[in-house]
This record gives C-alpha cells, sequence and structure tokens, in this order.
C-alpha cells in the first residue's frame, strides 16, 4: 500500500509539472459514426446544415484524399488508435456488441490513450466503444481514465438499448458502471459529459476521444430538424435531420472550448470511421458518397474515402485544403509529433503527415508506399491496396444505390488519378500492376 500511495504521489507531481510548463496542448479526437465522403457543407454539401463542422474546417485543414482504416466500425476505430493496420492489430471484423461476446482490440495493442496517459494526460472516451465487452478489453483497461457511453455497435438515442437485436438490453456506461438517463438524448447526453470532463482537468492536458453515435441508424434527428428538412426526399431528410443534430451537440463541445479560454491550445480532429450506411435500419441510404462508388462496408472509395479534418489555431495553417494521400492511422504518429509525447514502442503503420499540414507542397508519406486495407481474415477475406494512382481491389462489395449485400466484385484495377468514380477495371489491360498490388498485399498481410 504504501508504495501506491507514493507512486500516486509522484504521479501527481508529475502531472502539476507538466501542466506547469504548459506546453502539450489538449486533444479532442471526433469520430463520426457512418457519415458520408462528402456530407459536410466544407466537403460541397448543399443541402445539409453543419455550421459548426464547417467552421472547425474554417480554423485548419481540410483532406481531399483521407481514408479510414476500413469501411466498417470496429477496424477503422482500431486502426485510428492503434496506428496500425487493423487485422495487424487483432481487429479484422466487428466486435461484440453484447457482454461477454468475442471479438475485441487485444489488451496488449497500445492506444492513443495509453501514449497520452504515459505522457501525463487526463484520457476520456466518450460515445461509442465497439472495441471489445469484458472488463479487460473496456475503455478503462485500454487507456482511458474515464469513460461514458456504449460498449456496443449503437443503440436508441432515447432509450440507450442496442438497437440492431431484441431481447432489448440497455447498453450506457460510466466507467464500468450501468449508468440510466432514459428519455435524455444521447448526443446531448455526450455534449455534457465532455464539458464536465473539460472542466474537471482544464488545468492539465487531456485527451478526450469522442466517438459518435450519429449519423449511425436509427436516425433520430430533434423535431426541428425534421421539419427545418422535410422537403428533401426520403431519406435524405431523416439523415440530413440527425446529422444537423450532431452537428448542433458538437457545436456546444467546441464553444466550451473557446469560452474556457482553451480553444487555442486544444487540438481538434474530425474524421468519419467509414461511409454511409445503406442498411435497411438506415433506411436503405440516407448520406452520400458523391461522385465515389460505394458505401459502408466497401472498399471502393464511398467505403473508405472520407471527410477528416485538423485543427490548431496559430500551429497549423488555417482554412487551407489537402489533397494529398493520409490515412487514420496517420493520427497516432501525427499528433505525438504535435503534442511532443513518445510514440509507443510498435510497428505502426501510420505514418506523421505534419509536414503536409503545414506546407501544401510537401510531399504525401505514403507517396512511395502502399496503404493496405482488409476486412476478414483468409481466402474470404474483402481486401485492397493503393500505391501511388493505382489502386487494386482484391475482393470487396459494392454497396451503393442502396444494395447493402452488394455484387461481389474481384480482381478491380483502376487509376484513380483518371477514374476517381471507379467505372472502368484495367485489370485485363494492366496484368503486371495486379500483380506487383497483389504481392504487396500478400507480403504485407498474408
Amino acid at each position: 500500500m504504501g508504495l501506491r500511495v507514493i507512486g500516486c504521489v509522484l504521479l501527481a507531481l508529475c502531472h502539476q509539472a507538466l501542466a506547469a510548463e504548459g506546453k502539450r496542448p489538449n486533444v479532442l479526437f471526433i469520430m463520426a459514426d457512418d457519415q458520408g465522403s462528402v456530407d459536410l457543407g466544407c466537403y460541397g454539401a448543399t443541402d445539409l446544415v453543419t455550421p459548426h463542422t464547417d467552421a472547425l474546417a474554417k480554423r485548419g485543414v481540410r483532406f481531399t484524399q483521407f481514408y479510414s482504416a476500413a469501411p466498417v466500425c470496429s477496424p477503422s476505430r482500431a486502426g485510428m488508435l492503434t496506428g496500425r493496420w487493423p487485422v495487424r492489430a487483432g481487429v479484422p471484423g466487428n466486435c461484440a456488441s453484447q457482454q461477454g461476446g468475442k471479438g475485441a482490440l487485444p489488451p496488449d495493442e497500445v492506444t492513443m490513450a495509453e501514449m497520452f496517459r504515459d505522457a501525463g494526460y487526463a484520457t476520456a472516451q466518450i460515445g461509442k466503444w465497439h472495441l471489445g465487452y469484458t472488463p479487460e478489453t473496456s475503455p478503462g483497461a485500454q487507456g482511458f481514465d474515464h469513460s461514458f457511453g456504449h460498449m456496443g455497435g449503437c443503440i436508441d438515442n432515447y432509450s440507450h438499448f442496442f438497437y440492431w437485436s431484441g431481447p432489448n438490453v440497455h447498453d450506457l456506461w460510466r466507467n464500468g458502471v450501468e449508468a440510466f438517463h432514459d428519455g435524455e438524448f444521447f448526443p446531448e447526453l455526450m455534449a455534457r459529459e465532455a464539458i464536465g470532463f473539460i472542466d474537471q482537468n482544464r488545468d492539465r492536458p487531456f485527451f478526450i476521444y469522442y466517438a459518435l453515435n450519429t449519423p449511425h441508424y436509427p436516425y433520430q434527428g430533434d423535431a426541428k430538424w425534421l421539419e427545418h428538412f422535410k422537403g428533401l426526399p426520403y431519406p435524405r431528410r431523416l439523415y440530413a435531420a440527425f446529422l444537423a443534430a450532431q452537428d448542433e451537440q458538437l457545436g456546444k463541445v467546441l464553444a466550451h472550448l473557446e469560452a474556457s479560454g482553451l480553444s487555442d491550445d486544444t487540438i481538434v480532429v474530425f474524421q468519419s470511421d467509414n461511409g454511409h450506411s445503406t442498411e435497411e435500419r438506415a433506411h436503405f441510404g440516407g448520406g452520400s458518397s458523391g461522385r465515389h462508388r460505394g458505401a459502408k462496408f466497401s472498399l471502393f472509395e464511398g467505403g473508405i474515402r472520407l471527410p477528416a479534418i485538423i485543427a490548431w489555431p496559430g500551429q497549423i495553417p488555417q482554412d487551407q485544403s489537402r489533397d494529398q494521400v493520409t490515412h487514420a492511422c496517420d493520427w497516432l504518429p501525427t499528433l505525438a509529433e504535435l503534442t511532443g509525447v513518445r510514440l509507443p514502442s510498435r510497428e505502426l503503420d501510420g505514418r506523421s503527415v505534419v509536414a503536409v499540414l503545414r506546407d501544401g507542397e510537401a510531399a504525401s508519406p505514403h507517396e512511395q508506399e502502399a496503404l493496405h486495407w482488409q476486412v476478414g481474415e483468409g481466402a474470404m477475406a474483402d481486401w485492397a491496396v493503393r500505391l501511388g494512382d493505382w489502386k487494386l481491389i482484391g475482393r470487396s462489395r459494392d454497396t451503393g444505390a442502396g444494395d447493402v449485400k452488394g455484387k461481389v466484385v474481384e480482381n478491380f484495377l483502376v487509376d484513380l488519378r483518371n477514374d476517381p468514380a471507379e467505372q472502368t477495371n484495367l485489370a485485363a489491360q494492366e496484368p503486371e500492376i495486379v500483380q506487383r498490388l497483389r504481392r504487396l498485399h500478400e507480403e504485407e498481410l498474408r
């Protein structure tokens, strides 16, 4: 007991020293859920209301060739949090949504939260977890001092019951203890929790992983937003109302940072985890991938090429876009460099893009090395690889146009510079490139 007390005292002194130095910025990492490739005003949408997220882009850098780590929830989050290809991080597919269920981010993986906590940050997970539903795979076991939200894939935003299947199971927790807020709007609960955490930890650096349950189904926009968008076609109007509600609640958190005098000391990151859903539970659509082919579950661009923004006033450029290729696994090394914290002693697949942030002419760190995606394992796994402008989809589905099952597509080669909509398969004309990319994938992940 004496050693534990001494350790706690030393840790507290370390935290005080870091706060006194005032050198390390806070980090607010916002992860949207099933938000389409072009579903923000700053990405060209003219029928949506997203002023707060658009203002964030005005204060920072918006990426136009940003890729998620996977076209589905859990692997996408695992890649972002570890800086490693999801299949290498032990998450080839979606994780458990029921207590004690199988499928989780392995406890020995090192998360962004653990990286920041080791550097003296207060850490919080607020919102969706979906990376394990056992005590040893919970947020508290993966580097988070504080957690609030649901452990499974999605919840009803008012009852906070797991949404996919029965019997109805309540899934809302605070630090491992079931929490009841019946009838309260979950995005509003998230904003309230984040504001409270900020107020409690404003004298030391903090890292908040703010993982939204929106605009993932069930679409539950406020009555005022449903009225506002009633002129849009179905199901776009349902999706638009829910996305507007998401943006409104995000605005509360960003406004609180400003009112607290913390905006200049806080790095804010925003990305979607994967493309919009065309599942039946999502009314077969509502979101948009713009000119891109595919949606959630697909390795066509609409499933993995997504909105991403980073802002840090006075430290990175404002109101700029970057067309360089970037990837969700890049966030961990990028944020480590920006904050001056030590990287985990693990093999990382992400690369810092700080040079790209600061200089629009800087080369992408992925210019000469391949990007990889894989969902599932074995011969039936979906996978793709991109090197330069060439992208090979070894196996995937085209889930756009309201068809979540989609047609299986194999051996599809595209030149993204000349065919960003992925309409023409060049595999027959370029067999050597196909073999080269296939070999790269097999060497990397098989």
